[in-house]
């Protein structure tokens, strides 16, 4: 079992910076590949970013592409998201998640390849 809990969620205005954290407790936390998911109102879950286990390589959706920067850290179990230069359309709850298998990265990730998820965290940017 993996436990994750995401933090740093905030309100910004257009162009700001935010870092979000997930805390991962349980499992050690390298043994997974991990992703950030976000969903917006009415809108399904869509991949955001993602690291694969054991190589370290990291995924990014076009939308995000050159804004956004995965990382984890595991002596601390964390995973990080830094998100710069936010824009109106990044508004949405930000999901941390966990996979015992690397998903299929070829295409965008989805949600079904993902075994355990945090609770989210809300992130508003206004314009």
């Amino acid at each position: 079992q993996v436990q994750l809990v995401e933090s740093g969620g905030g309100l910004v205005q257009a162009g700001g910076s935010l870092r979000l954290s997930c805390a991962a407790s349980g499992r050690t936390f390298s043994r997974y590949a991990m992703g950030w998911f976000r969903q917006a109102p009415g809108k399904e879950r869509e991949f955001v970013a993602a690291i694969s286990k054991s190589s370290g390589s990291t995924y990014y959706a076009d939308s995000v592409k050159g804004r956004f920067t995965i990382s984890g850290d595991n002596a601390k179990n964390t995973l990080y998201l830094q998100m710069n230069s936010l824009k109106p359309e990044d508004t949405a709850v930000y999901y941390c998640a966990a996979a015992a298998a690397n998903p299929y990265y070829s295409d965008s990730p989805q949600p079904s390849e993902y075994d355990y998820w945090g609770q989210g965290t809300q992130v508003t940017v206004s314009s």
